[in-house]
């Protein structure tokens, strides 16, 4: 019998039953992991997350593992690459986001700011633990993702919309959405 998950999860879909089980909600800190996982979310902008989980390998590829600084220095014949690779999203604007993000990603960084950071210091740098009941009662977005996009927003970064930015805060582990009845509720609260 298989563990009870998040009624999102498909069942019968090994990949994104492994996603759910091993990697959202756990609370990443890793700065580099946190833009690329931004980046991957804003990719995911009118489609749906299991496409992007099924070409992240190839994402990751075209995009040097998501190096920021081999990333920032992309030209257009990097944009060429990009847009010809059918294993990614071709979107000119995605993935010129993507680049720009790099960049941005770079000045915090010679500022002095470090992203997760900056990124954990809208909850204080301590995961939010919901107790939802029912997958219907977890909102699309909440006054804090709309801060925290506003302000990624004010920064320059693109395809962060406060639907988005909540997505990306339950991914990484900034909110514990797992449904209460879900097997990864309490192991995601455990490491708070």
């Amino acid at each position: 019998m298989s563990p009870r998950r998040c009624a999102w999860v498909p069942p019968d879909d090994a990949l994104y039953c492994a996603y759910h089980d091993a990697e959202w909600g756990v609370p990443e800190r890793d700065s580099r992991a946190l833009w690329e996982k931004l980046v991957l979310d804003g990719m995911q902008a009118g489609l749906s997350w299991i496409t992007i989980l099924r070409k992240r390998d190839a994402i990751r590829a075209a995009f040097d593992g998501f190096d920021p600084q081999k990333v920032a220095r992309y030209g257009e014949a990097d944009m060429a690459r990009l847009l010809s690779d059918p294993g990614i999203i071709r979107s000119r604007l995605k993935c010129q986001s993507a680049i720009d993000g790099a960049r941005l990603f770079l000045d915090m960084a010679e500022r002095g700011e470090d992203f997760s950071d900056y990124l954990w210091g809208f909850v204080d740098g301590v995961p939010v633990q919901n107790h939802w009941k029912s997958i219907k009662d977890v909102p699309a977005r909440t006054p804090l993702s709309e801060t925290i996009a506003r302000d990624l927003k004010a920064r320059g970064f693109k395809f962060c919309g406060p639907v988005i930015v909540y997505a990306f805060m339950q991914a990484v582990g900034m909110v514990n959405d797992h449904t209460a009845d879900c097997h990864r509720h309490e192991p995601v609260k455990a490491m708070a």
